[in-house]
């Protein structure tokens, strides 16, 4: 198993390296190809400008390397969305989707409109995966209704997660007497906007500010909450979405993505509709006057991840896609 890395994360470099780096990152995965003797190249990316137009070139060099693709598509816009009234783009990314041996989507949705986009291509749903281990040391969710009900967020401070609206709802809730605090976790470009607008509903000292979390502190930091808020407008699979009902925290969650894959309505925590600040007060309300149910749902939590998206899982279910894509190279080669 070879990592080959296009993308940024992680790296430290400047505009002339990233530019460099786009020019040859092909041409390097093109040599790994042929000194490596790569049978099957697994494509990460995203319907997204930035993410499809850069793997493009992947792709096809993994094509003309005659290597067999898993091309899987963490989110993004769906396809008869991407290039809506453009045609000729629009039949650019039929042709580019039927390039791969296999696209692996996140979400029951995703399958069913890649489905119309490009029928005759090899498609299948396979969720991402986590380590639940780390996590089980969260206790479950026991709260009585006189404690305050510990919110927490986690992940990147963007207005398109939803977090203005969760503040909205916040405000509301508090103003019906819910003793609520929420704790974010995450940078981006929000972040000092955000701070002001909770100064401006004055929930403020309610709300707590505390930078990217990893490892042990973000393990952490689930073990001080008691709801987890994602009212994203967009989403794929978030692994903060795993993590968190991996820890037993039941979830205020929007219903995009994969999320009504993976989240039960009153069982995993509650539905809400996007951009409503309302819906998610309500939620507020009712996980704070029922803590009995909110310590079920906890529980539920757990069961839902460990049934379903622990990494073993998902591995193996890989592993099996993998050996089939290589068994029928060589079936392939041996015919020619």
């Amino acid at each position: 198993m070879l990592h080959f890395q296009v993308g940024s994360e992680g790296r430290d470099e400047g505009p002339l390296a990233r530019l460099l780096r786009i020019v040859v990152s092909p041409v390097a995965l093109l040599v790994a190809i042929v000194l490596r003797q790569v049978d099957v190249v697994h494509i990460n990316t995203s319907l997204n400008q930035r993410a499809y137009w850069r793997d493009l070139a992947y792709l096809f060099v993994a094509r003309l390397m005659r290597a067999r693709v898993i091309y899987q598509v963490h989110g993004g816009k769906l396809p008869q969305e991407f290039f809506r009234g453009r045609p000729l783009l629009t039949r650019f990314l039929k042709w580019t989707l039927s390039l791969p041996d296999l696209v692996v989507v996140l979400a029951q949705v995703e399958l069913n409109a890649y489905g119309r986009f490009v029928p005759d291509q090899e498609l299948t749903l396979l969720p991402n995966g986590i380590d639940p281990r780390p996590f089980e040391e969260v206790p479950v969710v026991r709260s009585s209704e006189k404690d305050p009900l510990r919110l927490v967020y986690i992940g990147r401070i963007a207005r398109e997660k939803g977090l203005y609206e969760a503040l909205q709802g916040m405000r509301m809730a508090v103003e019906q007497g819910v003793d609520a605090h929420l704790v974010i976790a995450g940078e981006g470009p929000e972040r000092e906007r955000l701070g002001q607008y909770a100064q401006a509903l004055g929930i403020a000292p309610r709300v707590r500010f505390v930078g990217a979390v990893f490892g042990a502190e973000k393990v952490g930091t689930f073990s001080r909450a008691d709801v987890m808020l994602l009212p994203s407008y967009a989403e794929g699979l978030p692994y903060a979405l795993l993590e968190s009902m991996a820890a037993g925290i039941p979830v205020i969650a929007t219903p995009v993505g994969a999320i009504p894959d993976v989240v039960v309505h009153r069982t995993h925590g509650h539905l809400v509709p996007i951009r409503d600040g309302r819906a998610i007060a309500d939620s507020l309300i009712a996980l704070a006057g029922d803590r009995e149910q909110l310590s079920w749902m906890s529980r539920a939590c757990r069961l839902r991840v460990a049934a379903a998206y622990s990494i073993e899982r998902v591995a193996g279910q890989l592993a099996v896609r993998y050996a089939r894509l290589a068994r029928g190279l060589v079936m392939a080669e041996r015919k020619g």
